[in-house]
């Protein structure tokens, strides 16, 4: 098996919405943009799957350091010789890589965050450096274009934590900052308990409401000129805010159940923004 074909694997089996926004690339950016993917699902499953922290942090100390050794030319692992090709192609900085895997290194010593300020430098490591790889890689003509790839990376985040609140509680993760629980009288253990009532209704709305802002923001920052070519992210935006209304429009059940678009619907509606972008 080629780097590649690693890399196309490890896309293709996570069933994520991402892997239909890179359809419709041309060769050399689908396998640049597949092979970012698959660096962060490899980092990712380290700390999903690793139980004991030890060996997670142990994991992702090889991984600091075959981004050195990456960055010098000698990369070991398929997903970093996958990657090599392409850095200096796309101008894929150490620095963003680096980024992401501070994030991940995150969720193994902190799962709960006092206010949005904290949650944001968060969101920024694990998606906003995620979009600015992918903007690099989509191709841009003008700096503004960089602000929309961070602001719609936390606004893809913003939308993972309101689906995934009642997952990440039972695995001891809370990511709705403690200060707007606290607003809304809300309690971890309610979370727990999968307690729905008006108050957790306002919250996940005032959640929701706020990703909703990053996804206007971001779209307001991106010039005529790159739309284009940020397609990809564009179709991953129409699939994100789809199913954030999904869960709007469910009451925000989302303690007891993960809600999720059929493949055939993401389809449908990547070809749809595709065509329309």
């Amino acid at each position: 098996m080629t780097p590649d074909e690693y890399c196309q694997n490890k896309a293709a089996q996570s069933g994520s919405s991402f892997y239909y926004s890179f359809m419709f690339l041309p060769p050399e950016r689908r396998r640049a943009i597949t092979a970012v993917y698959a660096y962060c699902r490899e980092v990712d499953d380290v700390v999903d799957e690793c139980t004991d922290t030890g060996i997670a942090r142990t994991k992702l100390a090889w991984w600091r350091d075959e981004l050195a050794r990456l960055y010098a030319g000698s990369p070991q692992h398929p997903v970093a010789r996958a990657l090599q090709p392409h850095l200096t192609a796309f101008d894929l900085k150490h620095e963003l890589m680096l980024d992401i895997l501070d994030g991940m290194e995150m969720d193994l010593t902190q799962n709960r965050y006092l206010d949005f300020a904290n949650l944001e430098k968060y969101c920024y490591r694990v998606a906003s450096a995620v979009g600015l790889l992918a903007a690099r890689i989509f191709g841009y003509t003008e700096v503004a274009t960089l602000g929309y790839a961070r602001d719609l990376g936390t606004a893809f985040q913003l939308t993972n934590i309101v689906r995934d609140v009642g997952e990440d509680a039972r695995k001891d993760r809370v990511y709705l900052p403690l200060d707007e629980l606290a607003r809304f009288g809300i309690t971890v253990q309610q979370l727990l308990d999968a307690r729905y009532d008006d108050n957790f209704a306002k919250l996940m709305a005032f959640q929701a409401a706020r990703a909703e802002d990053y996804y206007e923001r971001a779209f307001a920052q991106l010039p005529a000129a790159d739309r284009a070519a940020q397609r990809p992210g564009l179709i991953m935006a129409a699939i994100y805010r789809t199913l954030l209304a999904e869960i709007r429009n469910d009451g925000f059940r989302v303690l007891d159940r993960r809600t999720a678009l059929t493949p055939i619907r993401k389809l449908w509606i990547a070809c749809k923004t595709w065509v329309r972008a």
